[in-house]
């Protein structure tokens, strides 16, 4: 790829998160956007419209003329595609989503990389909100809307570029890890479990890839990792850069004590190497963002950030949208939703609700979105991650079709099982029956936790609309 050879470029799915995250980065560096998608709708097509992006809906080889430079085609396409096979039969210029992030953005900067089965956005946007609060002009992409910025990305010029680093695939003709292009000089790995079962069959596939990402930092490179993940610290075992360890343990490099959550914020030390670094009050809670903030606070001392602005700015830091964010409050219930959809992830979320905001009663209504999640791999786990909550709501799976029968996640055993260990739990047949069964039944003082990374069928909407109906009738 020769960068200043290109001027007009097409995104084949243009309307995923990261892929018009990185059209509107294109559109800001002055090169010419179009794109397609099989799906337009809001809120990325609105988006890419305030961005003057022009997008088609469908997919058709008449998308492709005049021929742009490059064509860019996002991972959730295939073979059989009529865009994709225009492309190879005349032979056009094209990539994946992260080699056109590694050769047209990443190779000019310091990349700081952050990977982890969980927590990776958050972390990625702690340190890019802190970079920016120091005055340093950071530039990052990362997957969510950051809180300070209102954005998912931001160019601001500086030498650093902090990205989030996924490990699922690039795309149909690039089977590697998204995070094994981004040239990482400083990494996070932040945790190590099994995840993304449509493409890893086991967790040895997924270590394997984590410990071929430690072998590309360079030896003045950086690495902080999590004590408190034994694959974590396994793949990081060899690497040849300085690499500091972090965990809510004082033992570790970065460590953490006397938590307490005072005013409406979550107080707490920041330990390096057991003396205290500085005391933080942050706006976000739980236990795994005092671990975020940690391997956010390791890269930002390695970068030289001065300590009272790596404390400003975690103190003044807002959050990663959809990231146990309150959508509403009505007759005393709150409304919270969460991006979790990894048990551990279910668990932790739940756990932090409970401790931290002490609702008289916990709904949670957990989405089996994900291709994980789907599945029957964490079949027992699941349940035990859902019955922290008092009550349980599923809706069927989503797209079941993609998802083998053997393999598939069974929703009246996760109801028995959760039922078994005490809790209450139904598998209902739409959103609308969701929303019927909480608002009849929810009262003030309850928390209702809507966990899914995906849309959900108006959910967010629907139910609030349906407790303030409620209230006005009675």
């Amino acid at each position: 790829m020769v960068p200043d050879k290109i001027r007009r470029i097409h995104l084949i799915g243009i309307c995923g998160t990261a892929m018009a995250s990185l059209a509107a980065m294109l559109k800001d560096r002055g090169y010419e956007i179009t794109g397609s998608d099989e799906a337009v709708y809001p809120p990325m097509s609105d988006f890419l419209a305030r961005k003057q992006i022009p997008v088609v809906s469908g997919y058709a080889m008449a998308n492709l003329q005049p021929q742009p430079d490059l064509v860019i085609v996002g991972n959730a396409l295939s073979r059989g595609n009529p865009e994709v096979e225009y492309v190879l039969n005349f032979r056009m210029p094209h990539t994946s989503l992260p080699e056109a992030l590694k050769d047209l953005f990443l190779r000019a900067s310091i990349p700081v990389v952050v990977t982890g089965t969980h927590g990776k956005s958050t972390t990625a946007a702690m340190i890019a909100w802190v970079l920016h609060s120091a005055g340093l002009r950071p530039n990052f992409l990362v997957g969510g809307i950051l809180g300070n910025f209102q954005s998912s990305y931001g160019l601001e010029g500086g030498p650093h570029f902090v990205v989030e680093g996924d490990e699922y695939d690039s795309a149909f003709f690039d089977k590697a890890p998204k995070f094994l292009h981004y040239l990482p000089y400083v990494a996070v790995i932040g945790n190590v479990e099994f995840d993304h079962a449509d493409i890893y069959p086991n967790l040895d596939a997924i270590r394997l890839q984590f410990s071929r990402f430690v072998n590309l930092i360079p030896a003045r490179g950086f690495l902080a990792v999590g004590a408190e993940s034994p694959v974590a610290l396994e793949v990081s075992r060899n690497a040849f850069c300085l690499k500091e360890t972090f965990g809510l343990d004082q033992a570790n490099d970065w460590g953490a004590r006397d938590i307490a959550i005072e005013e409406g914020r979550m107080d707490f030390d920041i330990l390096y190497r057991r003396k205290l670094f500085r005391r933080v009050r942050m706006g976000v809670f739980g236990n795994f963002n005092i671990r975020n903030a940690l391997a956010a606070t390791a890269v930002l001392h390695h970068l030289d950030v001065p300590e009272d602005d790596i404390r400003e700015g975690l103190e003044s830091f807002q959050g990663v949208k959809r990231r146990l964010q309150m959508r509403d409050e009505v007759d005393g219930i709150r409304i919270y939703e969460d991006f979790a959809h990894h048990p551990t992830a279910v668990r932790e979320t739940l756990t932090t609700v409970r401790e931290t905001f002490r609702p008289t009663r916990l709904w949670a209504i957990f989405e089996p979105r994900s291709a994980t999640s789907r599945r029957n791999v964490f079949q027992r786990e699941m349940a035990e991650a859902l019955s922290v909550a008092d009550f349980t709501v599923l809706p069927p799976l989503h797209r079941p079709e993609k998802v083998p029968e053997i393999e598939r996640l069974d929703l009246g055993r996760l109801v028995e099982d959760i039922r078994r260990i005490g809790r209450s739990a139904w598998a209902l047949n739409s959103v609308d029956e969701i929303v019927a069964k909480v608002s009849e039944e929810a009262r003030w003082g309850d928390m209702v936790i809507i966990l899914s990374n995906g849309g959900f069928g108006g959910i967010y909407e629907k139910l609030p609309a349906a407790l303030k109906k409620r209230g006005a009738r009675e």
